[in-house]
């Protein structure tokens, strides 16, 4: 539903002694500008993203188990309060976490590196009556009501919570285990599975 365009020539490291990434996205977007940050320790937002930091060469110092406000604050203040954090992120974010990390007194900096945009689709590329659509993003969601309306028949698998609130009230939904498309499409065949008659 999305595609990605990278914005920044570089990367900047005079005003970080540790990077941020809280999207396997902005870690290969961060890759394709300047495989320096590699150099960088990281705090890495969900386990695909610490995955990939890790496939491409990365050090990942701090993983919190989820991505909720106070849980990040807390590792951060705890174990990284002498740090310059650069958060490397996209043009979009469904959560402000400068505003909130500031409010708990820990200064982040910020640098736009990518973003998205919706992919066009036309009205004969809807999806059939009892698809199971899986949303990994808020981005990806939108993009889907700007191309199609939803069915009634629809099931919608969601990637995590923060995914979940930007999903139409009237949609049918269940939240995948873990935060992961692999989860997702587990748990999409399992419906499947289960509505075989």
């Amino acid at each position: 539903m999305i595609s990605f365009k990278i914005t920044a020539q570089r990367l900047k490291f005079e005003t970080c002694d540790m990077l941020m990434f809280t999207s396997k996205q902005a870690v290969v977007s961060a890759n394709n500008i300047d495989t320096n940050w590699i150099n960088y320790p990281c705090l890495a937002i969900g386990k695909a993203t610490k995955r990939k930091i890790e496939e491409l060469g990365g050090k990942v110092l701090f993983s919190p188990q989820s991505f909720y406000a106070k849980v990040l604050a807390k590792g951060i203040q705890e174990q990284f309060s002498d740090k310059k954090l650069l958060y490397l992120r996209p043009k979009e974010v469904s959560f402000d976490s400068k505003a909130y990390l500031k409010e708990q007194s820990i200064e982040l900096e910020e640098q736009i590196i990518y973003e998205t945009f919706c992919v066009k689709y036309l009205n004969s590329q809807k999806p059939k009556e009892n698809a199971i659509i899986i949303f990994t993003s808020p981005s990806t969601i939108k993009c889907f009501f700007k191309n199609f309306k939803w069915d009634s028949s629809y099931m919608a698998v969601l990637i995590g919570s923060a995914t979940q609130k930007h999903l139409p009230y009237y949609c049918d939904f269940v939240v995948s285990d873990e935060a992961l498309i692999d989860s997702c499409i587990k748990k999409a065949l399992e419906i499947r599975k289960n509505n075989v008659k």
